[in-house]
């Protein structure tokens, strides 16, 4: 059964034939034969597309384009960092056109509002935009088809695309090329004319194929932001405030001067609250080489003028957060009555759990390179860095210059490959950084971070406190549940009066719990904010995930029954679950409800799926144990199963298993690196993954005290992709959050050992 009704299926798409547009040049398209432009809903709206002037057509943001030797170009307008959009976007486009996968190229768009939103995160490229990127080659297929039919004279019921080419009565046929420029001299086709394939008919999607940039990774040729050298250009490294909030007090740069090779020492501004996802500030040594600016650089000396934010230490600030959710908080979602019931004591059970401050830590750090030329009203700006929301940061980068949006065409911003985000990579305060000291120099600069830098400096995941209780029923259920969350929220360096989560974000795996119940209190608190918070992939599913997969396998535990059963029973019949009419502002990740509801029968299959496959419930030899987890999140349904040895101990993390639907996947092969991206992420937050704050600054410094996952700690790992005609859901995030409970809840299994505060090298070695 497929969740696409069909006002969703036929929702208008609107077409542009843009071949002869001058505008093509300026987001540096090749002039093809034939160009199609489309506008993806919810980005612009576009009536009488034929009549559109070039200003006009800044609203389309996704282009096809066919040459006259039937080479195809398709622009991937978001970023890529691994996750594989950059295949993908070509990919759902080319199967609806019927193009050869061997004739289509892959050209990166450039951060430019013509593209509308280009922000790469939520998981959203694929399952925001799924049938309107195939709109676009299903537009671009029968536009050939009526070029043929022109040519042959005959109708285009007559005539079918297949493999680049298209056919025609009597074993006519053309290729792509030699109809492109005829098909250019067309009228984009109505809405209701564009007729998409059946899925059972697909040759791209959900099909493996080669990936693009798959060749120049291997053979080290790919173009990262550390990769951009220019002529005349400077290295920038960078010693910020240790406190947020903090200004620079005195400097004795007198030693660094010294180094051969520095050029300057430069004083970053000071930009005050919020800080949003500006600069810190500070000081910049500024060399021709990278060697130069880091030696420079520790000798460098700085005395900070810090604010308030000294005075957190995340030890002290993490037990406030757990005696905080140990009382009644702010209810968000309400169900029956949960505070005039009497708990029977030996059928209740509550848990409080933590975890601490996470930083991204991608293999790659922040880097940017801007060159800034002209003056006053004329100054304009070139970047390169790898971003997440290029938009965004461009929109920043023309406030630094002193210009308004509308003369974005002034900053061009080059969107590199990424070596990991995360979620890092989306803020642009080192770009920013490269921007003013570029400005300041009149010349290139890189800034370069270096592992301290981004260990110190990031935007963490929230610190958080999670509070879990209710009560068995006769049958093994649960009831009575009572679940609290308190956490610094991401919204505070934006506002810096913000105290609590939005309800965007306690729609991330805690409002939205989709259990059986019929009592029920949802609640959060009031908190203060002290270091940057940002979104770190999963988000608050990370802790939240956490809390829920443990608190089901306790109370399995405590009813004598398995996990797997539990999970059962606790969602019930199979339903739409709705948390809305019980007072919740569920924000459903932004996806349609029709499309993407919370479907508990596809839940149910997944928890099944995983128990059959991991065997979970087989008997295992002592100090061994097996733990699940299962979490929806971003429109997908994953759970994940590990097993772990526990002997001395020490954890030894033996085998992991997701099992994933996703609805429809595209690209099956980065969907399975995807997941076990997420594994490995996983274990990482689980077993190790910790930032301290002491004093109001972060103590690691580098992988010897912020560790993540090494090879010989990673497990033979399985991934199960349920297939599926559903809707597509998110896969670069979902994989995570029931990683982390499988672990923890494998060791409980295997050692009796309950763990709930993360990491789990607090509790025993790993």
């Amino acid at each position: 059964m497929s969740y696409y009704p069909e006002q969703v299926l036929n929702k208008p798409l609107s077409v542009t034939n843009v071949s002869r547009r001058q505008f093509l040049k300026g987001l540096g398209l090749s002039s093809s034969a034939l160009v199609l432009g489309c506008t993806i809903p919810g980005f612009a709206t576009l009536a009488n597309a034929a009549e559109r002037s070039d200003t006009e057509l800044h609203e389309l943001n996704v282009f096809v384009s066919i040459s006259k030797d039937g080479t195809t170009e398709i622009v991937c307008h978001r970023a890529e960092m691994g996750q594989g959009i950059r295949t993908s976007v070509p990919q759902i486009i080319a199967e609806e056109l019927e193009a050869d996968w061997q004739r289509v190229t892959m050209r990166q768009g450039l951060a430019d509002k013509r593209y509308g939103a280009q922000g790469t995160a939520g998981s959203t490229s694929i399952r925001s935009h799924f049938n309107e990127l195939r709109r676009l080659g299903a537009a671009a297929r029968l536009m050939l088809e009526q070029a043929a039919a022109q040519r042959w004279q005959v109708s285009t019921e007559q005539v079918r695309a297949s493999e680049h080419k298209i056919l025609g009565p009597n074993g006519l046929s053309a290729d792509f090329g030699e109809l492109a420029q005829a098909a250019s001299l067309l009228a984009q086709p109505q809405p209701e004319q564009i007729t998409l394939k059946a899925a059972a008919d697909f040759r791209l999607i959900g099909k493996e194929v080669k990936l693009f940039d798959l060749d120049d990774i291997v053979a080290g040729k790919a173009v990262y932001a550390q990769d951009i050298y220019l002529d005349d250009m400077l290295i920038a490294s960078i010693v910020r405030p240790p406190v947020v909030g903090g200004k620079v007090k005195a400097i004795d740069d007198s030693a660094a001067r010294k180094v051969a090779g520095v050029v300057d020492i430069v004083t970053l501004k000071h930009r005050g609250y919020p800080v949003a996802t500006n600069p810190l500030g500070g000081v910049a040594v500024i060399a021709t080489n990278t060697y130069a600016a880091l030696k420079a650089r520790s000798v460098l000396k700085v005395k900070w003028d810090n604010d308030d934010n000294q005075q957190h230490q995340s030890d002290e600030y993490l037990q406030h957060l757990k005696t905080l959710v140990n009382q009644k908080g702010i209810n968000i979602r309400k169900l029956g009555e949960v505070y005039q019931h009497e708990y029977d004591q030996e059928k209740t059970l509550e848990a409080t759990y933590s975890v601490p401050y996470i930083n991204h830590s991608p293999m790659e750090t922040p880097c940017a390179t801007a060159r800034i030329s002209g003056q006053g009203a004329d100054i304009q700006a070139e970047v390169w860095a790898g971003t997440q929301h290029p938009q965004w940061a461009q929109r920043q980068v023309l406030a630094e210059l002193g210009l308004s949006d509308e003369q974005a065409g002034q900053v061009r911003l080059t969107m590199t490959l990424m070596g990991g985000a995360f979620g890092r990579k989306s803020k642009a305060d080192f770009i920013l950084e490269s921007v003013e000291l570029a400005m300041k120099l009149n010349k290139p600069v890189k800034v370069v971070w270096s592992r301290e830098d981004d260990m110190e400096h990031g935007f963490y995941h929230s610190i958080s406190a999670n509070y879990m209780k209710a009560q068995l029923t006769d049958d093994n259920g649960a009831d009575y549940w009572i679940q609290r969350v308190a956490y610094p929220p991401i919204g505070w360096i934006f506002n810096d009066k913000t105290d609590r989560p939005s309800a965007g974000d306690l729609s991330v795996g805690f409002g939205d719990t989709p259990f059986a119940f019929n009592n029920a209190s949802f609640e959060t608190h009031k908190v203060d904010t002290h270091i940057r918070t940002g979104w770190v992939r999963s988000v608050a599913c990370i802790n939240n995930g956490f809390a829920l997969g443990s608190f089901v396998d306790e109370l399995a535990v405590k009813a004598k029954v398995t996990t797997t059963d539990m999970w059962l029973k606790l969602l019930g019949d199979d339903r739409f679950e709705d948390p809305r009419p019980q007072g919740f502002k569920y924000s459903n990740y932004s996806m349609p409800w029709d499309t993407h509801p919370i479907d508990i029968a596809r839940m149910k299959q997944l928890i099944k799926l995983i128990s059959d496959k991991a065997q979970v419930n087989d008997k295992l030899p002592q100090g061994q144990g097996w733990g699940i987890g299962f979490l929806r999140s971003f429109g997908s349904y994953v759970a994940a199963a590990t097993k772990v040895s526990v002997q001395d101990d020490k954890v030894t993390v033996l085998e992991m298993h997701t099992a994933v639907d996703i609805g429809v996947a595209v690209t099956p092969d980065r969907v399975r690196a995807q997941m076990e991206g997420a594994m490995v992420f996983g274990l990482s937050i689980t077993l190790m993954g910790e930032i301290d704050v002491k004093d109001g600054a972060v103590v690691q410094s580098n992988f010897h005290n912020g560790p993540v996952t090494r090879m010989h700690q990673v497990p033979k790992m399985f991934v199960h992709i349920l297939e599926s005609d559903h809707a597509p859901g998110g896969v670069g995030e979902p994989g995570v959050p029931p990683i982390i409970p499988s672990i923890t809840n494998a060791i409980y299994h295997a050692s009796g050992v309950r763990i709930r505060d993360l990491p789990v090298n607090k509790h025993l070695k790993v």
